[in-house]
Parts: structure tokens; sequence; C-alpha cells
């Protein structure tokens, strides 16, 4: 006897490590800014520079990139910007993490405050999400058949695996000019330059991926003339392409989340000389997760019905797809106006989605959140023209998984596929959108895997000890395969001398075995 052995590809996901880190740093407004006199607008993106791991520790290493929109003291209704950056060096304990397994990490900004402490310097204090995921591969030998010996009887079988086929980062550029409309005056300089990503869907495709979604443009600029108010303008940039990836294939499963990691957005001239054209060169930064569905077999039982055969078991763990879910969730409710406040003309708005808690239920994902919303409008109050109003709409929403339970592992990745905010007089602003919410569902299995196997004479006072025909009821859970394994003889012989028809059996079915050790 023989057994034929084959290395098996497997995958096992480690759980997912969170941690929360606080950034509290002052800045001071450069020389070159006129003095603050209020804060309008702010925004912030995480940047991650280096993610390294070893033994149950990884080591993320970024910054905050932050922008701020402000009043002057100078003169009433101006407008002047600045940047800065806050790094930080975390380190995080991930136990049962090995140095070769792969570690995704995702980041989210919980909450970001910019607050003056006089005219020429502000305070950042932002609270920063890490989400870890471990990943770890590796090489099961396993025994897929036996040879060499007719009288041994073997059953295989076969599972239906996901396993990790590409996981690594990759970039994707975006460049577009777009003019200002004819009605609009010439571009002085930017003051607020605002991307956001929405609707983006990644498909694979046989040696790429294949990604489409759209850009939002907002930017507010200083016309040419100093009699002129400052300007905005907002504009939809939709894109499509693809990303090369060799070993990817159509029938892949992609989990890949994409994020925008850098952003220029600059003021140029046209052909007759005018600063009319905005420049937009934006890197969308893909993190490349893809799955592939295989059918692995695996050796899981044998015996023989002439001699003792003892096999030694072990356990192939690894993951097979539960579901990959697109789900949307309509969201429409009300932001209620400061009554100190008064909109005379919504500019622009922009949100983000908070994943407050997802939670196992029956045959799904509860996913409880909020559409956090920053609405950009125009007010009566000629020193404070502009003005910013901040609100958070939240959802509740069910995503259809079913037979999921507690020992499944999923992905959910949030997004806003559209936002449209209304004013409803003076004191409401009615707020729309459309989250989706891509969930990709894996459960666990475990499933006894013949890894070697004894032979030893048959104990010939056992098999004397047993009549040479017996008569069988079949009890509940019963196979064919289990019934002619316990009373020494075979599926061909039961099922000849009982003339059926297959392998099934029925609780109840009375069934005649003979002993074929006592045939020999």
């Amino acid at each position: 006897m023989e057994l034929i052995k084959k290395e098996i590809h497997m995958n096992q996901m480690k759980g997912k490590i969170v941690t929360q880190m606080t950034l509290d740093e002052d800045f001071n407004v450069p020389d070159s800014k006129p003095d603050m006199s209020r804060i309008i607008l702010s925004q912030g993106d995480v940047i991650l520079e280096t993610v390294k791991h070893a033994e149950e520790k990884v080591s993320v290493k970024g910054k905050l990139s932050f922008e701020v929109l402000y009043g002057t003291e100078e003169e009433s209704g101006r407008l002047q910007n600045f940047m800065g950056a806050a790094a930080f060096d975390e380190t995080v304990n991930y136990p049962g993490l090995q140095a070769g397994d792969h570690v995704q990490v995702k980041w989210d900004i919980e909450d970001m405050t910019v607050s003056m402490i006089n005219s020429r310097k502000i305070r950042v204090n932002a609270i920063i999400t890490l989400e870890l995921r471990g990943e770890t591969v590796y090489e099961q030998e396993a025994a897929v058949e036996v040879s060499g010996d007719p009288d041994i009887k073997s059953r295989t079988k076969e599972l239906e695996a996901v396993q990790l086929k590409v996981q690594r980062k990759d970039t994707y550029r975006v460049k577009e000019e777009i003019e200002i409309p004819g009605t609009k005056p010439n571009i002085d300089h930017l003051l607020w330059r605002g991307l956001k990503l929405r609707s983006v869907e990644c498909r694979p495709g046989d040696g790429r991926v294949e990604l489409r979604g759209e850009l939002v443009l907002f930017v507010i600029y200083a016309g040419e003339e100093d009699h002129i108010p400052m300007q905005w303008m907002e504009k939809s940039m939709p894109f499509s392409g693809e990303v090369e990836v060799p070993e990817c294939s159509a029938s892949m499963i992609s989990a890949t989340s994409v994020g925008l990691i850098h952003r220029e957005i600059e003021a140029k001239p046209d052909y007759d000389g005018e600063n009319r054209i905005l420049e937009v060169d934006a890197a969308l930064e893909l993190d490349l997760k893809l799955y592939e569905e295989e059918s692995i077999r695996i050796l899981n039982d044998l015996y023989s019905p002439v001699k003792e055969v003892v096999p030694k078991f072990g356990m192939a763990n690894f993951e097979s797809l539960l579901v990959k879910n697109a789900a949307k969730c309509k969201i429409a409710d009300k932001i209620d106006v400061p009554s100190s406040d008064k909109i005379l003309q919504i500019c622009h708005s922009s949100g983000a989605v908070k994943i407050d808690r997802i939670s196992v239920a029956e045959n799904g994902l509860q996913v409880e959140g909020a559409l956090s919303v920053t609405i950009l409008y125009m007010s009566p109050d000629d020193t404070e023209p502009m003005r910013s109003l901040t609100g958070a709409v939240p959802f509740s929403h069910m995503v259809e998984a079913d037979n999921i339970n507690e020992d499944c592992v999923y992905e959910m990745t949030p997004g806003i596929e559209q936002l449209n905010t209304v004013m409803m007089g003076n004191d409401q602003v009615e707020v729309r959108g459309i989250v989706s919410l891509d969930a990709l569902v894996l459960s666990k299995v475990e499933e006894p895997m013949i890894i070697s196997a004894q032979e030893q004479p048959l104990q010939e006072e056992k098999i004397e000890a047993m009549p040479g025909i017996v008569g069988y009821i079949v009890k509940k859970g019963d196979t064919l395969w289990d019934v002619a394994k316990k009373f020494y003889t075979t599926q061909e012989a039961v099922m000849k001398a009982n003339n059926l028809p297959s392998t099934d059996l029925k609780p109840g079915q009375r069934i005649l075995l003979v002993k074929k050790a006592e045939q020999l």
C-alpha cells in the first residue's frame, strides 16, 4: 500500500485587531499667510507610509494630512487656507501573528477637530482607528489516493475552498484638465481643493483588474480682480481603466479596497494665457486582495475487509465562500440648522460613512452606522459670507448572508454611491444618499484528512467472534461506507447481496451483510 500525497495550498484568516490612536498637535499659521479670525472648513486624510510586521507585532508609520479654510482679520469676507501634516508611528500587538503572514491595514478618522488657539496658531485633535487583518498562507501535505493494494478501500472528499491568490498594493492615476465655465472669472489662486471618491467598483478580469468610479471635485478660488467675490465650482469626474495583474482571472473574487492617497489640483493658463484650467492629478491606491474558489480532493478514510489499516488523521483548516454581497442602503433624513444661522445657498456637501457596529444576525450581517455630512453654504452675513454645517444621519441595514454564524469571518467595505442636500426652508436641510456596503463572508471549515497509514494483521479472534451473516437495520445517519467498514465487507458486496440500486440508505431499511473476511 502506498499513499500518494500532494501539497495543498491553504489560507486562514487570523481575525482582526482594532486599535485607536489620538493625535494632538499645534501648528503655526505660516508667515506668508494673514491672521486668522475664524475656521470655516477643515478636511483630513491618513497616508500610510510603511507597514511592517514581525512576530506578534505590527508597526504602522504614516501621517495625518489636513487642510484648513479660514476667514482673515485683514478684510471682511476674505478667505485663506493652509495645509499641514502630523506624523505618527504606532506599534500594535497582534497575538498569533507570524513573520510570513499577510497583514492588511485599514484606517478611519473617527473624529478630527481643528480649533483656534490664537490668530497665528491652531490645534489639531484627531482620533484615528486602525483595523488590522492577518492572514496566514501555508502548504499542508495530505494523502489524495492510495495505490498498490486492491483490497484497500478508500474514500475521498471534494472540498470547495477559497484560496488567497493575490495580495499586494498597486496604484492607478487619474489625470484630467477641466475648464471653468465661461460665466466664471479667471482664477487668481485656489483657496480650497476638495476631491472625493464615489461609486468605486473593482472587477477581476483575465490578467487585469478593471476599475471604475468617479471623483467629485470641489474648489473655491479667488478671482483676479479684487472686487470679484470668491468663486466655487463642483465637477464630477467619471473614470475607468485597468491595472495589470498577470495572475488575475475573471473568475476570481475581489475584496479590494481603493483609497485616494495623493491629489494635486492646480490652476494653469489656457490657450489664451488666462488662468481658466484646473489640472487634476490623483493617485488611487488599490489594496488588492483576490480570492479564487478551488476544488480540493483529499483522502478522508480508508480500510480493508481482510486486514487492519490504521490511518493517522490531521485537520485541514481553510475558508469557503459563503457570500459576496454588494448591498445598497438608501438614506433620507433632515438636519436642523442652528437658529443663529440662515442658509442663502448650499455651495457643496461631502460625506463619510461611519460604521458603529456590525453584528451577526439570522441570515445576515446587521450594520449600524451613520452618514456624516458636511455642508458648505452662503450666509447673509457679509462679514462671514461662507459657513459650514455638520451633521450625521444614522442608518441600519441588513446585509443578507444565508447560513452565517458566529464562526464566520467577514470583510465590510463601506462607500458612498450618491449624496444630495436640499434646503427645506431656513431651519432644515434634507439629506438623501445611497451607502454601499460591500461584504465578503467566508465560513471556517475544519475537515479531517489522512496524512499516513499503517497496516497490521487482522485479529483472528475479533473476526471469529463476529457472525458471518448479519441482518442489519439502518439507523439515522448511517452511510453504506460506514456499515461496510464496520462489518468488514465492501460497498459493492452489500449492494450486490441486497440488490441496492445506489449507495443511498434510509433509516429503518433492512439489509443483509456478509462478512468478506469470512469468505477468504
